[in-house]
């Protein structure tokens, strides 16, 4: 399943980065992330994986929104 996720909150191109690896470590998820377009682009082996990258995005960037 392919996603395309509009995200605000991200202060730099290395917090982007470092966010991308960690969702590309969930089984299932590979992810990419345009700092300079604020979108996450994710393809996902399952729908229900959504939720965790979710979780996963607001624990590394707390303040960070995703426009699902």
């Amino acid at each position: 399943m392919s996603k395309v996720i509009s995200f605000e909150g991200i202060d730099c191109a290395n917090c982007a980065a470092k966010l991308e690896n960690k969702l590309n470590k969930i089984k299932g998820v590979n992810a990419e992330i345009s700092f300079v377009s604020g979108k996450m682009f994710l393809e996902l082996d399952d729908a229900s994986l959504l939720n965790e990258v979710e979780s996963v995005c607001h624990k590394v960037e707390p303040e960070m929104v995703l426009h699902l």
